[in-house]
């Protein structure tokens, strides 16, 4: 592996100074303290702008010397190289590569005059896009290489965190390995403000982000809507798992995401070869195989491709559990001097034997009985989830002016999905419930495009960057809903389930995913203008745009089948949604920001039993106030913000009878994270969240000022890793997640208790006989076997997973 840092050229070798005719030659304020190379590289390139490749190997175990003052780049990187036996060569108009240094009279030693310099280490590659492109490699990583110095912030494209008016976050790829994650579930668990709501060992991911639902439907693949695969995403594929949290209307567009967006960032060849194989084992027996493989073609290296493969199968600590998970993803890139291109092509399908249902709840009379054991499945052996997902998307770019880019981009995808499922509502304390069967066909598909131009321009003092954007999403949903005539409903206890037998139940005669009728048909038209104004050298910049969005929703009659396909109702409403943002900078390290963003969702429409039945509303507006500070450390970053959410309801008043969007919810809350490596060898991630959840304006004043459901008022997440000094290479590992009490009805009468889930790990990398990287990986999840309800929001119980023990061994080749 490699690291890019963006930024101008710097050259060497040369016994004329190279850089004395470069932007980068110029004197600038530099102060780097003396740390791990690995971090003083990131802290060079960052402030100086200057593009940095090295191979991962020749960093470790060094340190950088302090750098301070007004000074050029050249001399700087002279210093942080000083005595470390690496050197720097040009490699581009903008970057260089830093090199292990010639021995006296080798061959291909550096001529007279050229600097000599020690040796040095970062990770990352070239291929960075220019400031107003997205194709290629995504923004750096940060010191201790576990989130990025930048995201993609919907239309504004690639920004950095530090100075962005956003609270957002994008994991990175080597992150997603060394926690061995198996979906983007495991990735986003080391966020405080997002909290899974769906049960381990089922079919699907689903989230809550700041309070509000975000499923994986709504999850963007390269900022493309309704592509992404709807139940759940697989990450062996992808670079960066990035999360923007609050509405964003204007910046994604798309409707149900008022906690936040989720976007996919797929992987794409670096300039060195990669081979990789990895091997996993998961409790109780599931064995997983993965290969990486990276290639760069043309005289300028101007052709990519990445492959991505995996398959992993077998029992999970569930009972009865099993899962087949396979995995194909293709990333193909041409970067020129001015045009870029992308194109991406997915497929897996997922086999899940006994899945534990989403749909699990308590009946309205009882307290909630304490949660079973991880281990407990209430789900019999007959039942299954099946289900296969295509892909494709491509994106194109090309730069009219050096600061001034147009773009398109087009996906769409498939999703078949067929399961014989069962859930329960608990009835008694003592565990006894109803256990339910049903069998749901369910066809998605999704078509994704978007057109725009980025510019960056000055008018006298003000530095401005223009986004347009014009966009069009569609889902298509094809169903006939669930079928539960002539399948059994029968008592169960959840400490002691009652299972069927396996071939007690026929699914012969009931239709599949691919024969289904139209449903629902959603088609999302926008477009989007925004423009962020600079001046005082970047020290003070706001945004401020605004996105119409058009909303049409069709809804069509899928049985009987004498009426299937009639149009059952139509909605189609537009609206403008506005918003604000800025920042200011006291200094190099310290942003203060604002923001005033919102989301976007289809209004709703009365039920038969109100006495304006049919009557449809108006899209419903979601409003986000946010306000901000971020600081950087120079290896380590913290984060605090405030927020308040408000989301109207719609409900039928007890009194009138009349259905109207007259309820509201408001979320307000604080968050504070950590990310980077504070001393050498020690790297955090995570942070805690405080939420007051509040109902307002409901039916009759029932609920006023009750907690909303679901919500946990306290949600602490940290991650952290120390490389242990007696052994070179040995990392330990840890994780702690802590949910506090969350109610499960609106009175508040019904709850779940706290919990607290510990992770431990180790990680040892060495180099291996044939001299190829390997790294061993090795962690327990939930070290405790702690006993938990993981969540009740909507309506629904999740257990949380039992102890999880996961091996695994990685070679490149």
């Amino acid at each position: 592996m490699a690291a890019l840092l963006a930024g101008t050229a710097l050259g060497c070798f040369a016994t004329q100074p190279v850089l004395a005719q470069t932007p980068a030659a110029t004197s600038a304020a530099i102060n780097i303290p003396s740390q791990a190379l690995s971090s003083a590289l990131i802290a060079f390139s960052r402030q100086t702008r200057i593009e940095i490749f090295v191979a991962s190997s020749l960093a470790s175990g060094k340190r950088s010397s302090a750098v301070s003052g007004a000074q050029a780049p050249e001399a700087a990187l002279q210093r942080l190289l000083a005595g470390t036996g690496l050197t720097y060569r040009f490699t581009g108009g903008r970057s260089i590569t830093v090199e292990a240094a010639p021995r006296a009279g080798a061959l291909g030693a550096a001529p007279a005059g050229a600097i000599p310099l020690d040796e040095v280490v970062v990770e990352g590659a070239r291929g960075l896009p220019p400031p107003t492109g997205t194709i290629g490699q995504p923004p750096a990583p940060y010191a201790g290489g576990q989130v990025g110095t930048g995201t993609r912030i919907g239309l504004l494209g690639n920004r950095s965190v530090l100075t962005t008016p956003f609270n957002v976050t994008g994991y990175t790829a080597k992150l997603i390995q060394d926690q061995q994650a198996r979906s983007l579930a495991d990735v986003v668990q080391n966020d405080p403000s997002v909290r899974n709501d769906a049960p381990a060992f089922s079919e699907r991911d689903s989230f809550f982000i700041r309070g509000f639902s975000v499923v994986n439907l709504d999850t963007a693949f390269d900022g493309l809507a309704y592509i992404a695969n709807p139940r759940r995403s697989v990450v062996e594929g992808i670079e960066r798992v990035e999360i923007l949290k609050g509405p964003t209307a204007l910046l994604n567009g798309g409707v149900a995401r008022i906690g936040g967006t989720i976007n996919l960032i797929p992987k794409r060849a670096f300039d060195e070869p990669l081979t990789r194989l990895t091997t996993t084992y998961l409790s109780d027996a599931q064995l997983w195989t993965q290969v990486d493989v990276g290639r760069r073609f043309g005289a300028s290296k101007e052709w990519g491709v990445r492959f991505n493969g995996s398959y992993r199968k077998g029992d999970t600590p569930l009972d009865k559990n099993a899962i087949e998970v396979g995995n194909l993803s293709l990333g193909l890139d041409y970067r020129g001097d001015r045009f870029r291109a992308s194109f991406d092509l997915a497929h897996s399908t997922q086999n899940v034997t006994a899945p534990t249902s989403l749909f699990n709840a308590a009946a309205a009379n009882i307290a909630i009985p304490r949660a079973p054991n991880g281990r407990r499945n209430t789900s019999s052996s007959l039942e299954y989830n099946d289900s296969r997902y295509n892909m494709a998307a491509g994106r194109v770019e090309f730069d009219i002016l050096p600061d001034t880019t147009i773009y398109a981009a087009a996906g769409a995808s498939r999703y078949l999905e067929d399961f014989l499922s069962s859930s329960y509502q608990i009835t008694r304390m003592d565990g006894r419930a109803t256990n339910s069967l049903a069998i749901m066909p369910l066809e998605l598909q999704g078509y994704s495009g978007e057109v725009g131009l980025r510019s960056k321009f000055q008018t006298g003092f003000i530095d401005h960057q223009i986004n347009i954007s014009a966009s069009q999403s569609i889902n298509e949903n094809y169903s006939r809903g669930f079928f539960p005539p002539a399948l059994p409903t029968f008592q169960t206890n959840i400490y002691a389930p009652v299972h069927l037998p396996r071939d007690s139940i026929s699914t012969f005669g009931f239709p599949r995913s691919s024969r289904q009728p139209l449903f629902t048909r959603l088609t999302l038209r926008s477009l989007a203008v925004a423009d962020t104004l600079s001046i005082a050298g970047d020290r003070i910049q706001v945004t401020v745009g605004g996105r119409y969005q058009d909303i049409d929703l069709q809804s069509y009659v899928t049985r009987p089948v004498p009426t299937r396909g009639s149009l059952a109702s139509t909605y189609k409403e537009g609206r403008f949604s506005p918003a604000i943002a800025a920042v200011v900078r006291p200094t190099d390290k310290l942003s203060i920001y604002a923001n005033y963003i919102e989301g976007l969702t289809e209004g709703p429409s009365a039920p038969a039993t109100a006495i304006n039945s049919s009557e449809v509303f108006a899209p419903v507006v979601n409003k986000q106030t946010e306000v901000g500070v971020k600081y950087d450390f120079g290896t380590v970053a913290v984060t605090a913000s405030l927020f308040e959410i408000r989301q109207p309801n719609a409900y039928t008043d007890p009194g009138t009878n009349r259905f109207s969007v007259s309820g509201l919810q408001v979320n307000r809350g604080a968050e504070f994270t950590v990310f980077g490596e504070p001393f050498e060898g020690v790297r955090l991630l995570g942070g805690v969240t405080f939420m007051d959840a509040e109902l307002a304006d409901t039916a009759g004043g029932r609920f006023n000022g009750k907690t909303a459901p679901g919500i946990p008022t306290t949600a602490i997440n940290l991650y952290g890793e120390y490389d242990l000094p007696w052994v070179r290479g040995l990392t330990f590992t840890g994780r702690m997640i802590y949910t506090s009490k969350m109610f499960y009805d609106q009175a508040n009468t019904q709850s779940v208790p706290d919990w607290t889930r510990f992770d431990l790990g180790l990680r040892y990398a060495f180099t291996g006989p044939a001299g190829k990287p390997v790294v061993l990986r090795a962690s327990v999840e939930n070290v405790f076997d702690k006993t938990y309800w993981a969540s009740a929001a909507r309506g629904f119980l999740a257990v949380g997973a039992p102890r999880t023990y996961v091996l695994s061994a990685q070679v490149d080749f």
